[in-house]
């Protein structure tokens, strides 16, 4: 049951305050069309949801929802189906993929990014925490190679349960906001065996406080890059210490890249 205090604090959607420093201080993608393609010299590019049919909210954290002041109303209207399904944009959303590097099956891959992820945008609450909201299995981004960059209902059911047990179990992650079906169908082959068949789709929200992707750095090898690197290092860690060092200090080179990259959950 809420206090009387958490009650008074509690905001509708409309009054979530978004301050997007990620797409502020770092080098956007210049260019506008979302296509697959390579993406070199930023840190992201611009990319919106893909529309749905029917969205509708299958569940809603209300402990993960009470942490960005929205009132329990609020989850249950409408309108959150619309939110957390990519439909429609909060004022001041800037969605955004993520473009990143790293190694996969012991080789280097290359570049890599958020290839079913779609960030909204960051949260500032009203106890002054920054908050990333991001969709899952929201539609293709430039990074998203061969696939469609959707999700089905199983899956995402998979991910919020296990979000929010990990985060439970005491294991640092993610925690899941919501769960939206979709109202379309995608196809999937469960079995790898030739044979794909419609799931109903459904999109995952995450939530997580503002995250260091180490592989940042590393889709930014040699000279040229150097200031996108520079760039990504000063946000990163006044980001994550955001008390240890006067914000415009910079920090280069590999020894602070191990030392204040965290994993990606």
């Amino acid at each position: 049951m809420k206090t009387n205090e958490q009650t008074d604090t509690c905001v509708e959607l409309n009054q979530l305050r978004f301050d997007n420093a990620f797409v502020r201080e770092l080098p956007a993608d210049p260019e506008s069309i979302n296509r697959v393609r390579q993406v070199p010299g930023a840190c992201f590019s611009r990319v919106e949801p893909t529309a749905v049919s029917q969205p509708q909210t299958i569940a809603c954290a209300l402990e993960v929802a009470e942490k960005l002041n929205l009132s329990e109303p609020a989850c249950e209207n409408d309108q959150f189906a619309q939110v957390f399904s990519g439909n429609e944009l909060l004022p001041n959303m800037a969605p955004f993929a993520m473009c990143y590097g790293g190694h996969q099956f012991g080789n280097w891959a290359g570049q890599l990014g958020d290839g079913r992820a779609i960030n909204l945008g960051e949260v500032l609450n009203q106890q002054g925490e920054r908050w990333i909201l991001q969709l899952k299995g929201a539609g293709r981004t430039p990074y998203s190679r061969q696939g469609d960059g959707l999700a089905v209902l199983r899956s995402s059911v998979r991910e919020f349960l296990c979000s929010e047990a990990m985060y439970h179990l005491g294991v640092p992650t993610t925690r899941a906001l919501s769960l939206v079906s979709t109202g379309d169908k995608v196809p999937r082959d469960m079995f790898y065996d030739g044979h794909p068949k419609l799931e109903p789709g459904a999109w995952s929200a995450g939530w997580h406080h503002r995250f260091c992707v180490s592989a940042v750095f590393r889709s930014m090898p040699g000279v040229k890059s150097m200031t996108s690197s520079s760039s990504w290092s000063t946000t990163a860690f006044a980001s994550t210490f955001p008390t240890s060092v006067p914000p415009r200090k910079r920090f280069t080179g590999s020894g602070f890249t191990r030392s204040v990259a965290l994993p990606r959950s």
